[in-house]
């Protein structure tokens, strides 16, 4: 009987062991995969402000107008970042085009990642891109200014919703941070839109 006990007690504490360890590396797992699980969450459902992605611009719009106020930020980057226009007024369910300018004032290419969310909160369910600079890191070159377009619409279920319905302007608001990726790429060729150097269609 004795001779058993101690058997039996290693593998109880071997298996007690082996089930601190797998929780152990789970809960590190998830640490590292719950930022990009936090992000993809937020875009596909609007949470915390966070504009959704669409694939295809509204099939109608509405009579009433909306005002979209827009916001620029940058933090730890040499960089100026401004709007273009401090805000429009379009249909709901209409498609709109803003342009922010981005200014990389060091003497080296850098990269940035642009993270962006909604006010108030609630509207972001509703505010859709179709093409934004924030959906991919960006690399300016040195001493280079930068046009970033934007191609938006609010869902005209906004006008339905109980908790929007009454509301008639929500901001747009970016802020850009370091790529996480040090090493910046080349700078992306400029797109054709106008005259000056424009990038992100």
């Amino acid at each position: 009987m004795s001779s058993t006990a101690p058997s039996e007690a290693t593998r109880r504490n071997a298996r007690v062991a082996l089930l601190c360890s797998v929780c152990f590396v789970g809960m590190i797992g998830a640490a590292f995969a719950s930022v990009p699980l936090y992000r993809a969450f937020c875009q596909l459902t609007g949470f915390d402000g966070t504009p959704r992605r669409a694939e295809q611009a509204a099939s109608r719009s509405l009579d009433r107008t909306l005002e979209v106020r827009f916001d620029a930020n940058v933090r730890d980057l040499p960089w100026t970042f401004r709007p273009q226009q401090t805000s429009q007024t379009l249909r709901i369910g209409e498609t709109g085009l803003a342009y922010f300018t981005v200014t990389n004032n060091s003497d080296q290419p850098i990269s940035g990642h642009a993270v962006y969310n909604v006010t108030p909160q609630i509207a972001g369910a509703y505010f859709q891109k179709l093409e934004c600079f924030c959906f991919s890191d960006q690399t300016i070159a040195a001493r280079t200014t930068v046009e970033f377009p934007v191609v938006y619409f609010v869902d005209p279920k906004f006008a339905e919703d109980f908790d929007t319905r009454g509301k008639s302007e929500v901001t747009l608001s970016y802020t850009f941070f370091p790529s996480q990726d040090a090493k910046p790429k080349a700078a992306g060729m400029p797109s054709g839109l106008g005259g000056t150097a424009k990038a992100g269609l």
